[in-house]
């Protein structure tokens, strides 16, 4: 009782703060933060809800990237929590609890992606994909790989989602568009003129959705984002990398990670008893689109600095890989010994620059990953 008077009392004396005063201090706080301060009272709900006060907000937050992880128990209730790279712990997100009325008995939901204020899932059960409480229909077609699709916020209201799928050998585009509530579905044509890259800038942006993924070529589509031109088939070779014919051979000790016209490679070696399958990573690369998107081009290797800090042993790992602003963001999941280790790194093109971002426990011993990505442009309304 002691400690609710001075949280009331604490809460008081904050308000009693010009209001001026008081915006500058909450700007400082990330979007959940801020959020629950609107909760304290009248008083703060009212300054927070201050409209020049949401315009500064989300222009602050527009360069702040997000982190998100689904975890849950079998057939039990999930949770999403958020991880920004202008914060020191997570934040759980409300969302569970929305989609509680869309979930029967025996259903499972899995958390697809996000951008703005816009969260995918998907019932596999029922083959649905769900935006929050917006259901976009049954889907049969795709298996979802995080390399093959994309969330595009329009608005804080709509959104365009694309995927891409061999059918009957074929790339094909699926798009949704909220705004019209409709699917369709595009053949993509062969690449015959020369393509930009990547990683540079360019006057026409492009969507890249990765068809399928070999061990020396991957089928990428690209996209043009402002226009309804038939998208593009990129037939990408790799010889290897820097280790040439002998890494080909040794799949199990390469992760290739695919996202946005990039490729990033995990490098590892085995480490104690074979049989265990216990792995370390020793190198992690960044690949792009070479001239006439051709073949994976070398961009940059992780430096042994950060390497030597975030090198553990591992059983799996599975990775994702975005791409915004000139930076590539990257997040590593692995397993050992039932526990989770969760990595996240960026790549600043332009500065030919790395970071590493340390990130608390997330508790998830005992559950299950069932979702994790990359999204910006969260928006106080």
């Amino acid at each position: 009782m002691e400690d609710y008077k001075n949280l009331t009392s604490n809460a008081i004396g904050f308000c009693l703060l010009p209001s001026e005063l008081i915006q500058n201090i909450l700007l400082h706080l990330t979007l959940p933060e801020i959020m629950a301060m609107k909760l304290v009272n009248r008083s703060m709900a009212c300054v927070i809800s201050d409209q020049s006060f949401v315009r500064e907000c989300n222009l602050r937050s527009k360069s702040t990237t997000w982190l998100f992880v689904y975890k849950k128990r079998w057939l039990r209730d999930a949770i999403l929590q958020g991880f920004s790279d202008q914060s020191t712990r997570w934040f759980k997100i409300a969302i569970a609890d929305l989609l509680k009325s869309l979930i029967s008995p025996g259903e499972d939901f899995f958390f697809l992606t996000a951008s703005g204020n816009i969260f995918l899932f998907v019932c596999n059960t029922r083959q649905d994909v769900i935006a929050v409480n917006c259901p976009l229909g049954p889907r049969g077609t795709s298996s979802w790989r995080r390399s093959g699709m994309k969330l595009l916020a329009t608005g804080s209201d709509h959104f365009r989602f694309l995927f891409a799928e061999l059918v009957d050998n074929r790339p094909v585009l699926y798009e949704y568009s909220s705004e019209i509530d409709t699917w369709t579905s595009t053949e993509a044509r062969e690449n015959v003129g020369i393509m930009p890259r990547a990683s540079c800038d360019r006057e026409v942006d492009y969507i890249y959705l990765n068809v399928r993924n070999g061990p020396h070529e991957s089928i990428v589509m690209a996209v043009e984002s402002r226009s309804k031109d038939v998208p593009v088939i990129l037939r990408l070779r790799f010889n290897g990398g820097e280790h040439g014919t002998r890494q080909q051979t040794v799949m199990a000790d390469r992760l290739h990670v695919y996202g946005d016209g990039h490729m990033v490679i995990v490098r590892s070696n085995s480490v104690g008893n074979v049989k265990a399958r216990v792995r370390m990573v020793n190198g992690i690369e960044i690949w792009g689109l070479g001239p006439n998107a051709s073949h994976w081009e070398y961009i940059s290797k992780l430096p042994s600095d950060i390497l030597k800090k975030i090198s553990k042993p591992y059983g799996v790992m599975m990775g994702c890989l975005e791409k915004s602003g000139g930076i590539i963001k990257i997040v590593l999941v692995s397993n050992y010994g039932c526990l989770w280790e969760i990595i996240w790194l960026s790549y600043d093109i332009g500065r030919d620059y790395w970071t590493w971002f340390p990130l608390p426990d997330c508790k998830m011993e005992g559950l299950n990953m069932a979702g994790i990505g990359f999204s910006r442009g969260l928006t106080l309304s």
